[in-house]
């Protein structure tokens, strides 16, 4: 498992190694002119889309909370609205976003983010070892356990992912 190195450091990488949990880090570079983050991610990784997942903030009832759905597929709004006791979800403004994790679009981590909110991480996570969640910059992925995930974040697991 990966110790925290400077050049790699974000706070997402700060909360793992406080809380001693083991993770590793796949950083790559990234290519500006990639349509999805998440896809581009799990194609250069050479890993299961199914197994990255992408950190998608709603806005639910006027209060952001966060999505953790599988690359290859899509976040069902009415899902997540349901797993968070509401009728209906909107994806959140992308500047409101940024203001309350601290991170940039396409480098959001479920960890470490400068305000928590209510999390909803897709049950389809828990049927792997490890999942990979953005490591909180552009051109990093963290590899995690779901339960470790789970945990960190204070997340409820829902179906919530839809596939293409």
């Amino acid at each position: 498992m990966a110790k925290k190195q400077a050049s790699q450091g974000t706070p997402a990488t700060a909360v793992l190694a406080a809380a001693g949990v083991p993770f590793t880090l796949h950083p790559y570079t990234h290519d500006p002119s990639a349509a999805s983050y998440g896809l581009e991610a799990a194609e250069v990784l050479g890993i299961d889309p199914a197994r990255v997942f992408k950190t998608l903030m709603v806005d639910v009832d006027g209060k952001l909370a966060v999505g953790i759905v599988p690359v290859s597929g899509t976040l069902d709004l009415k899902a997540i609205a349901a797993a968070l006791g509401s009728k209906k979800a909107a994806m959140a403004d992308p500047k409101a976003a940024e203001r309350r994790t601290g991170y940039v679009l396409g480098g959001i981590s479920p960890l470490g983010q400068r305000q928590s909110s209510p999390t909803v991480l897709d049950e389809s996570a828990l049927a792997y070892g490890t999942v990979l969640v953005s490591g909180g910059r552009r051109g990093l992925d963290i590899e995690l356990a779901p339960a470790d995930l789970i945990k960190l974040t204070g997340a409820r697991t829902a179906p919530i992912g839809s596939s293409h």
